[in-house]
């Protein structure tokens, strides 16, 4: 998918990131709490994702609280180790 491809500096991690990674940060995972505010400017992500998701999972965007901070610590965290593999 073209889009996914799209890079941009993600405010939450600090570097670069594609569009698929916000789309799904994780397998069978929601799309980041974010994605609509971060995006916006580069093309219509949310004609482009209205279109993607179901309306449930689409509104849900809308109505999602960012996760709290130690928590997303922890997520960040375990994400790296996996990717390293070390830790």
């Amino acid at each position: 998918m073209f889009f996914d491809e799209l890079e941009m500096r993600c405010p939450r991690l600090g570097g670069p990131v594609n569009f698929g990674y916000c789309r799904q940060p994780e397998k069978d995972a929601k799309p980041c709490f974010k994605i609509l505010d971060c995006w916006w400017q580069r093309f219509d992500v949310a004609g482009h994702l209205a279109a993607c998701l179901t309306r449930e999972e689409f509104e849900a965007l809308g109505h999602r609280r960012p996760p709290e901070k130690l928590t997303s610590l922890i997520d960040l965290i375990e994400q790296a180790q996996k990717n390293t593999g070390s830790l």
